[in-house]
């Protein structure tokens, strides 16, 4: 066993900060702590050693926010808001816009079905929290999920997307699990009319029994019949996103790839979300449930037959250089992807008939971010147009014809249109692990990039909403049912 670093986590009993240890031990890393109350915890942080060692190359520290919305008083994660120790600013913001539901999931972030009480922000109230991110500095998200419970439940979602529109967000997501969608075509169309960029479909696998498992009934019908009705309305962005549980679905990841692949014309990627431990849980469900980022990236590429492999996955900071570099040739900020480099990993592909075509055999990823690191740092002194050839001597490492014209596109315009433009012709599969008690690590928190809008004006990191402070922030602006 060795100790690869050292961190703070949460104790799952009293949820106090404790000291942490990130260790190797016979290839697997796992984070252990010891609550002087509660005693020793251990869990799995990273089943495979060797794909850590790789994620860590791509550590990249942001700058937060600079205009943080609360002070620092009790100490990460209990200063939520953002505060100034925060590392990283927003780039997907989230709106709950009510913890309703039609669904009891066994498996819910938001535990919508048990909460007691009801939360759902006013208009007014979306309103603020529309214009309280779009004041975030150095630089606005672009980007806004409507989530929840389930946010179809709510009649007047239509004019919430049209209000995110005019607030200034380009790319505008529900969150949901496709019921209404599936037998509601007219409101669907409402929301495509209103501005809706993507619909964040709620997809645990291709044949029935995940459904069951993690929903309580069978599903599967719903979700084809939601993604028909997509097609039939011309909405062509859709992300497919299964929380992948071990003994339930984690033989489904080659087959949801595939699926997407198959359905292209409408489906832009697939999010898998290693599922987060809501809630006490014995160790021996721990153990059998838990499965981490480096657990399906194998799986992918054992149940595609190798067409994906390992190494066509990167972390997510791995982009960084692109964002920096395009912005400083335009003289603008850009959203940066400073995301902890353990919090997930993700490819492109481009499917040809029924294969499956990594980015990777397009282009050399790595040279390609290197050539960009040198654009931006060119652009960032002044040397323009030194900066711009540099820029044109990137393009050798990607192969021509449709990638080339594409990636050439994104980076000469810079803008949403053209980025839409290249993520219709690929397929992204992420994998995002949000975190729970049992593997919390505060260094991941401080450089979270998904974030809660609520409606005080606090602004608050994915995992301590979930982890600690949802259940006490919605109750105080919620009213009992």
């Amino acid at each position: 066993m060795q100790t690869i670093k050292t961190t703070q986590s949460l104790c799952p009993e009293c949820m106090n900060v404790i000291d942490a240890e990130i260790y190797e031990d016979g290839g697997v890393v796992y984070i252990g702590k010891t609550c002087p109350t509660h005693g020793r915890f251990e869990d799995v942080y990273w089943s495979d050693y060797e794909l850590f060692k790789r994620a860590e190359e791509y550590e990249c520290i942001g700058e937060g926010v600079k205009n943080p919305r609360t002070q620092t008083s009790k100490g990460c994660p209990y200063d939520c808001g953002i505060c100034p120790g925060h590392k990283s600013h927003t780039i997907l913001s989230i709106i709950d816009v009510t913890n309703r539901c039609n669904l009891k999931c066994p498996i819910c972030f938001a535990n919508a079905a048990t909460a007691g009480y009801l939360y759902e922000p006013t208009q007014d109230e979306i309103w603020s929290m529309l214009k309280n991110l779009q004041s975030n500095l150095p630089v606005a998200p672009n980007s806004i999920q409507f989530s929840g419970g389930e946010p179809t439940v709510r009649d007047d979602l239509p004019e919430l997307v049209a209000m995110a529109r005019k607030a200034g967000f380009d790319h505008i997501e529900v969150n949901t699990n496709g019921i209404r969608i599936s037998k509601d075509p007219a409101f669907l169309k409402r929301l495509l009319d209103a501005g809706l960029s993507t619909l964040y479909l709620q997809f645990d696998g291709t044949k029935p029994g995940p459904y069951i498992a993690a929903r309580g009934l069978d599903l599967l019908d719903t979700k084809l019949k939601a993604l028909e009705n997509c097609r039939a309305a011309g909405l062509d962005s859709v992300v497919l996103v299964p929380t992948v549980v071990r003994g339930v679905n984690d033989d489904q990841i080659g087959s949801i790839i595939r699926f997407a692949a198959k359905n292209c014309d409408v489906i832009r990627g697939v999010n898998f979300q290693p599922v987060s431990m809501a809630g006490r849980i014995d160790k021996k469900k721990l153990i059998e449930m838990r499965i981490t980022v480096p657990d399906v990236v194998r799986l992918a590429e054992a149940q595609t037959g190798g067409e994906i492999s390992a190494s066509d996955f990167y972390p997510i900071p791995v982009i960084l250089p692109i964002s920096r570099a395009v912005g400083a040739l335009r003289g603008r900020r850009y959203q940066e992807f400073t995301n902890h480099q353990e919090c997930g990993m993700a490819t492109m592909i481009m499917p040809e008939g029924d294969k499956l075509v990594p980015i990777t055999k397009y282009a050399n990823v790595e040279k390609f971010m290197s050539a960009m690191e040198k654009v931006y740092e060119d652009a960032s002194k002044g040397s323009t147009t030194r900066a711009r050839m540099r820029l044109l001597g990137a393009a050798r490492h990607v192969r021509l014809g449709l990638l080339g014209s594409l990636v050439s596109s994104v980076l000469l315009h810079g803008d949403y249109s053209s980025l839409g433009e290249f993520m219709r012709k690929v397929v992204l599969i992420g994998i995002m692990h949000f975190m729970d008690p049992y593997n919390f690590d505060l260094e991941r928190v401080r450089r979270c990039t998904i974030h809660y809008a609520l409606p005080d004006g606090k602004i608050i990191p994915f995992c301590t909403m979930n982890s600690i402070h949802r259940s006490r922030l919605e109750r105080s602006f919620s009213r009992s049912v």
